[in-house]
């Protein structure tokens, strides 16, 4: 009985992965009319003679070989929004292109991957359009550079000139992730599978996320290529099979996973997603992280609720549609460890997430909640105006949770030692202590002529954790026996003076 029931759970296995590389494959295109074809190689015949970069890439392409050409992604109608006349048929009638592709169009042959993609934090990436982020770049730098480059990451409005109907330059080109297109859909899909090739093969690979994820402040990337993972990706980039139609984790490569691996691609129990949030428990983007639940809508939007917060149920009516679907933080960190098990077993895993949450709460415990409250209650007792970045404490709280205290926690995410700590939770502790104590000093100083308010708020919100006792009293003579007999044991006694 136990080996037969041994034989029924490996068919079932074997099974689940062709199911899930079935429901995973790309539609088959739709058939298309004899004109629409002719129109087709018209297209390339003289495109081959004018840009051959693109051709050339088209047939290399998984489009060309299902005979998906030019004229199957940019054929539009008169009339609609973003597009142009170009060039005449055969019979002498004006033909209709977008040179923009949206999602939309994508959507013919991937409907699902673009409903994914649709409701993801990838599509909502255009809403840095309303942040602090933009205040930071509109105002303070200038919006040439936001232009040429928040937007060309987070994606822009591409804006339509009404003589020519073409985009205007000033908002295209932009193949920004959140990118909000004339059709009203959101994102580009080129943003990752690259023109006019589209492969799945380039947009597996790290440096396609790292277009965008990598500096200051979201540095995944730089944060990936020092850890174990990004290691072994290198040095094994030739076993990765990154070409092949059905990847899955362990089973068809076991070299290293890339970005894709973790945040997109299948397992052996569990399907593709172009919703990239999905498997992402807590947030490192704000200043105070939380875990996040998740929230489907039957209109194929979705919204995180943040943990603590009332969850809706599903059936239940919100913000204008019904709740089909809730993935709690747990279910979201399910499905991330569940590709941690085609390489990892359960102690290494738990172990990881349990140093990664020790480090987010020390962040968040520590540095960023106590800062949080005192810069609210500065600004309540008018020590600093409610205007953003007009006073030098608002850019040193800034640059410590929106540049070091992300670096602190990506880095503990990921793997990533150097910067969890140097290039993190030290850089918060430095500026913390010698910049923003300092600051804020100053700047209650400047109005009330003492720093008593300045003390009252440190006593108030940094001296009851334990974390700051050294600042207030002074490191214990305890912990520096202890990290003398340590360095002593280490390199001889009388070493550590």
């Amino acid at each position: 009985m136990k080996s037969l029931s041994k034989l029924a759970k490996g068919w079932m296995f074997i099974l689940s992965v062709f199911a899930l590389t079935a429901v995973n494959a790309a539609t088959t295109p739709p058939a298309k009319s004899k004109a629409d074809v002719q129109i087709g190689q018209m297209c390339v015949e003289c495109h081959t003679k004018e840009s051959p970069g693109i051709v050339t890439d088209w047939k290399k392409s998984a489009h060309a070989g299902k005979k998906v050409d030019c004229y199957d992604c940019h054929k539009a109608k008169e009339g609609d929004k973003g597009v142009v006349k170009h060039e005449k048929d055969k019979a002498g009638k004006p033909l209709f292109i977008s040179t923009i592709v949206s999602p939309k169009a994508c959507a013919t042959c991937h409907e699902k991957e673009v409903a994914q993609q649709q409701r993801s934090h990838h599509a909502k990436a255009g809403q840095i359009l309303a942040s602090l982020d933009n205040i930071m770049g509109e105002v303070i730098g200038g919006p040439a550079a936001v232009n040429a480059g928040c937007l060309q990451c987070h994606g822009g409005a591409v804006k339509i000139d009404p003589v020519s109907g073409e985009a205007t330059p000033e908002t295209w080109p932009n193949t920004g992730i959140g990118r909000l297109n004339p059709d009203g859909s959101r994102g580009s899909c080129s943003a990752c599978h690259a023109r006019h090739r589209f492969s799945a093969a380039q947009a597996r690979t790290p440096d396609t996320c790292g277009k965008c994820h990598l500096g200051p402040d979201h540095p995944q990337m730089e944060v990936y290529n020092e850890s174990k993972h990004g290691i072994l990706y290198r040095a094994n980039v030739g076993e990765m099979k990154l070409d092949k139609k059905k990847w899955v984790a362990g089973v068809d490569y076991s070299a290293a996973p890339t970005c894709a691996t973790c945040h997109m691609s299948a397992t052996r129990t569990q399907g593709v997603t172009h919703d990239v949030g999905e498997r992402i428990s807590w947030t490192l983007r704000p200043p105070i992280s939380t875990k996040l639940n998740m929230v489907r809508l039957s209109n194929g939007d979705e919204f995180d609720q943040p943990e603590g917060k009332p969850l809706p149920k599903v059936g239940d009516e919100v913000k204008g549609a019904k709740v089909t679907e809730i993935l709690t933080w747990e279910d979201r960190r399910k499905k991330m460890t569940n590709v941690c098990y085609a390489c990892h077993g359960s102690n290494i895993i738990s172990g990881h997430y349990k140093q990664f949450d020790d480090v987010v709460n020390l962040y968040n415990e520590k540095f960023a909640k106590p800062i949080a409250a005192s810069m609210k209650e500065l600004t309540a007792k008018g020590y600093i105006t409610a205007a953003p970045f007009d006073d030098k404490i608002e850019w040193t709280w800034w640059e410590i949770w929106h540049h070091e205290g992300r670096r602190a926690r990506h880095g503990a995410s990921m793997m990533g030692p150097d910067y969890t700590w140097w290039h993190g939770m030290y850089e918060v502790a430095q500026h913390t202590y010698f910049k923003w104590i300092p600051e804020m000093r100053a700047a209650v100083l400047k109005k009330d002529g003492n720093e008593k308010a300045a003390e009252e708020i440190l006593a108030k919100y940094f001296k009851p954790i334990d974390g700051h006792d050294w600042y207030f009293n002074g490191i214990s003579k305890d912990a520096v026996e202890k990290v003398r007999k340590g360095f002593e044991e280490r390199y001889g006694k009388g070493s550590l003076k």
